[in-house]
């Protein structure tokens, strides 16, 4: 009863979650969160697949479990299928840097139907157990390219985006690792207790996932941003706007123009961004400093790595000596503060970041530095 009831909860959780994303409007978890749409999809997708899959699973435990009917070998091979595809889609759209492609993850599913097939047609080999270890073998080769995925998009979080803790996806990597435990456990382990304590992690994962879905909010850059030629992307550089006042000032030629647009980068980041003071604001990413500077994102890019330095680093050295000019006022204004409400004043989201971004740029712990300005 144990066993039927967590198989049926899961199942009918999984349906529930299918129809909340593919019906609501709007977030439970995070209201005001605008998560990416490709994202959302996929996990209908992959919800629904986890229903249909628990849903004809428990029947076919109910009605008798068989490893010798043809029923049971197609339901082996269309559920190693869909649950693998569905998933790898779904990791994928949490990668909002480039758009990554399926089709080779789906082709790679291809032998476990050739395998479901030569156990059709030959019922006296056990190719069902050879399709299991292949499929786990999928999984884990895909665990590994997703380590180095993620880490390449945390690059290029850091690359464009000055706030990166909401905006992470280690969670959703935990997440594939737990998944891939319970797989692993699933594929080897006959035993009750081993399927029971798969059927109780799937809600913790449900919840998971579903967090993760409607927490992870659409980044404003472009998702199919690919390696661009340089030559090509100096072609398409907005020069700047003391630049585009008199043409006749500008040279014809395009590197030509180029370094006349680069000379001008740092003038107009003292203008446009810290005269404004529009480093404080929460969430400024390069694209909105380009439009903002009058700049291809591209080529500003470019400007902060020829000053040895990076978009991240820049924003973030801009608001920690806001929070130092902040705080000797407090003290010297005998005022009371906290680290956090002035780290919050400087354009930091939250204070695990600030505290970070202080003690690289500082080479000191913020406590250890404000002992100091206070005595």
């Amino acid at each position: 009863m144990l066993f039927f009831t967590l198989y049926g909860g899961a199942t009918a959780t999984a349906l529930l979650l299918c129809v909340y994303l593919l019906q609501s409007k709007v977030n439970i978890i995070a209201p005001g969160v605008t998560p990416p749409a490709r994202l959302r999809r996929w996990a209908v997708a992959f919800f629904g697949v986890v229903a249909l899959g628990h849903g004809y699973w428990l029947l076919e435990y109910a009605c008798g479990y068989d490893k010798h009917t043809l029923l049971y070998e197609l339901l082996s091979v269309f559920d190693a299928v869909t649950l693998l595809i569905t998933l790898f889609g779904l990791m994928l759209s949490m990668l909002q840097d480039r758009r990554r492609p399926l089709r080779p993850f789906a082709a790679a599913t291809l032998p476990i139907v050739v395998l479901g097939a030569l156990q059709i047609a030959r019922p006296d080999v056990d190719f069902l157990s050879v399709m299991v270890a292949y499929a786990l073998s999928l999984y884990t080769l895909f665990t590994i390219y997703m380590t180095f995925a993620v880490r390449q998009y945390q690059k290029w979080l850091r690359d464009h985006y000055a706030d990166l803790e909401h905006k992470e996806v280690w969670a959703s990597h935990t997440l594939l690792i737990m998944m891939l435990l319970c797989l692993l456990n699933y594929g080897f382990a006959d035993d009750s207790p081993s399927f029971l304590l798969i059927r109780m992690s799937d809600f913790g994962l449900f919840a998971l996932l579903l967090w993760r879905v409607e927490t992870l909010s659409q980044l404003g850059e472009v998702p199919e941003q690919q390696q661009a030629d340089p030559e090509e992307e100096q072609a398409r550089i907005t020069l700047p706007i003391s630049c585009r006042r008199s043409a006749t000032d500008c040279s014809d030629s395009g590197n030509e123009a180029g370094n006349e647009a680069f000379s001008h980068i740092g003038q107009l980041l003292e203008k446009e961004c810290v005269d404004t003071g529009l480093y404080l604001q929460q969430d400024l990413s390069l694209s909105q400093l380009a439009a903002a500077v009058g700049v291809n994102r591209y080529y500003l890019g470019q400007y902060f790595a020829s000053q040895g330095t990076t978009y991240y680093t820049y924003i973030h050295d801009l608001r920690i000596s806001h929070f130092v000019s902040l705080c000797r006022e407090a003290v010297a204004a005998r005022r009371s503060f906290t680290a956090q409400q002035l780290a919050l004043e400087s354009g930091f989201r939250s204070y695990t970041t600030f505290a970070s971004a202080f003690k690289q740029r500082m080479r000191q712990s913020v406590a250890s530095w404000l002992s100091e300005q206070k005595k």
